[in-house]
């Protein structure tokens, strides 16, 4: 059984609903594997659990806000 995991931040439901049937069908596309083959895995990371240019995205968010 392929396995895809994406690891990002906090997103909606639907978001998350919408990234695993578009991962799905592109990932049969590409491998002929049928689609109840496929597990996807999201790993929703707090903010501040995520660095990016030695700031957390939680820090860079507060900013872009200000």
């Amino acid at each position: 059984m392929p396995v895809i995991t994406v690891d990002l931040h906090s997103i909606a439901t639907e978001q998350k609903k919408a990234l695993i049937k578009n991962l799905t069908k592109t990932a049969v596309e590409v491998t002929n594997i049928p689609a109840e083959k496929f597990t996807i895995l999201i790993n929703e990371l707090d903010s501040t659990n995520i660095g990016i240019g030695g700031l957390t995205l939680a820090e860079i968010k507060a900013a872009q806000a200000r």
